[in-house]
């Protein structure tokens, strides 16, 4: 279980960056790796944060599914420039699983019908050989699911980040950051240490 001042913290960074205008707050690095420890890095998007974790939704045939279905632990990383004299990072790292389909169901109802239709006909991190095909699937779906809510595919949900490790880094001039490490340890219990820039 995150502890709760470290969610406190996290949902007020992310309520500043909010305030200051950022386009896209909740965009976060994920870095994965396969068994044979490739890694690979990508951003998505942070869909919420509570006592269990860290949330994000994707195509369970993607490629960062497969990696995480060999290798389920990640490391993530938010990161607002605006906020502070170099910026503000939250950083992230634990075991991933996937989470209940309530869970997926009661998010997929609420994101946009386009985006709906596209999990739908997306084979993510497939080959694409040309435009066309992609398009054709779109109105395949677009007419399968025409005058009716778009249910959840089978192959498209969530997943939840539980953190082991989270950093606060907050930028300073002369690079004279200020570093916040939280661990977890034997029994659930969360301390904090401060790290040299």
């Amino acid at each position: 279980m995150l502890d709760q001042r470290i969610i406190d913290t996290l949902t007020g960074l992310l309520g500043q960056a909010r305030a200051q205008g950022d386009p896209e707050p909740m965009a976060m690095t994920l870095a994965t790796a396969d068994a044979d420890g490739r890694v690979s890095a990508r951003v998505v998007l942070l869909k919420g944060v509570d006592e269990r974790g860290l949330r994000f939704f994707t195509n369970y045939h993607s490629h960062k599914a497969a990696q995480l279905a060999a290798n389920p632990r990640a490391a993530l990383c938010l990161h607002w420039k605006t906020l502070g004299a170099g910026g503000t990072q939250v950083r992230a790292e634990g075991v991933v699983e996937t989470l209940p389909a309530a869970e997926s169901d009661a998010y997929f109802a609420s994101r946009a019908r386009g985006s709906q239709i596209g999990a739908w006909a997306s084979l993510q991190s497939q080959v694409l050989d040309d435009q066309a095909a992609f398009d054709a699937r779109i109105a395949r779906y677009e007419a399968e699911f025409a005058d009716q809510p778009v249910p959840r595919p089978p192959h498209w949900g969530g997943y939840l980040l539980r953190p082991d490790r989270v950093e606060f880094w907050h930028g300073a001039e002369h690079r004279l950051h200020r570093r916040e490490c939280w661990s977890c340890g034997a029994g659930g219990t969360w301390t904090s240490q401060h790290l040299y820039p």
